[in-house]
C-alpha cells in the first residue's frame, strides 16, 4: 500500500516544517489538496505554497486540484514537477485533452470522482489516465468519516479496471482512495482493491506522523 499524507491536516502555519519532518523512506508521496472555494466550499492554498512545500522535501508530490476550470489551473503546477496531478471529472468537459496535456509534461494524469459519481464514467477515458482517486468523503474538508458505500465503490472500480485493462492492452491504472482513512479500515480498503491511500488527520494529528504512515503500509 502506498501512502500519501495530506499536508492540509498539518499545522497550516508550519507546512514546510511538516513536509520536511516526513521520512522519505516511509512516505511515498505528499498529497497537496488545492481548493478554490468554488468547486468546493473551502479555500486552501495555491501553487506558491505548494512550491514552498516542495522545496522542503524530496518526497514526490501528489497534487489534487479541487477547482473549477482545471484547464486554467493545471499548467500552474507543471513547474513543481509532481509525480501526479489529479483533477475532478465533475469539473471539466474536456478530461481527455487535459489528461493528455498533463502526460505531455511528463506527469501522471489522475481523475478524481466524487462520492455521487459512478465509477463507470472512466470507461471512455481509461486509456488516457494513470490513476483514479476515489473520494470516500465529500470533498472540501478533512476530518470526515469514511462513507458507508466506499468499500463497495472501490470494489466496483477494481472490477471495471480488470475488464478495461484487458481491452486496452494491459494498461493499468492505480486506484487511490481519499477520505476517512485510518488503521481501522485500511485492511478492508486494501482488500477491496485500493493500492494507494490519502490520510490527513490520522497522520498529522498524531505525535509521530511517520509511525502512523507505517501503520497504514503494513
Amino acid at each position: 500500500m502506498k501512502v500519501s499524507p495530506s499536508i492540509l491536516a498539518a499545522d497550516l502555519s508550519r507546512l514546510a516544517e511538516a513536509a520536511s519532518s516526513l521520512d522519505s523512506t516511509i512516505v511515498d508521496f505528499i498529497h497537496l489538496d488545492v481548493m478554490d472555494g468554488h468547486f468546493v466550499p473551502a479555500l486552501t492554498f495555491g501553487e506558491q505554497v505548494c512550491q514552498a512545500i516542495a522545496a522542503s522535501s524530496d518526497i514526490p508530490l501528489d497534487v489534487h486540484l479541487m477547482v473549477s476550470h482545471p484547464e486554467k489551473e493545471v499548467p500552474k503546477y507543471f513547474a513543481l514537477k509532481p509525480e501526479i496531478i489529479t483533477f475532478h471529472y465533475e469539473a471539466t468537459h474536456f478530461p481527455v485533452r487535459l489528461a493528455q496535456t498533463i502526460r505531455e509534461n511528463g506527469i501522471k494524469a489522475g481523475i478524481a470522482l466524487n462520492p455521487g459519481t459512478p465509477v463507470d464514467v472512466i470507461e471512455t477515458i481509461y486509456p488516457f489516465i494513470d490513476l483514479v482517486l476515489l473520494m470516500t468523503v465529500e470533498p472540501g474538508y478533512y476530518g470526515q468519516s469514511f462513507l458507508a458505500n466506499g468499500l463497495e465503490k472501490i470494489g466496483k472500480l477494481a472490477a471495471l479496471r480488470s475488464s478495461l485493462a484487458a481491452r486496452y492492452h494491459g494498461h493499468h491504472i492505480m486506484i487511490e482512495v481519499d477520505g476517512g482513512i485510518s488503521d481501522k479500515n485500511i485492511n478492508e480498503v486494501k482488500k477491496a482493491g485500493a493500492e494507494m491511500v490519502v490520510a490527513g488527520s490520522f497522520v498529522f494529528k498524531a505525535e509521530n506522523p511517520n509511525e502512523r504512515v507505517s501503520l497504514l503500509k503494513t
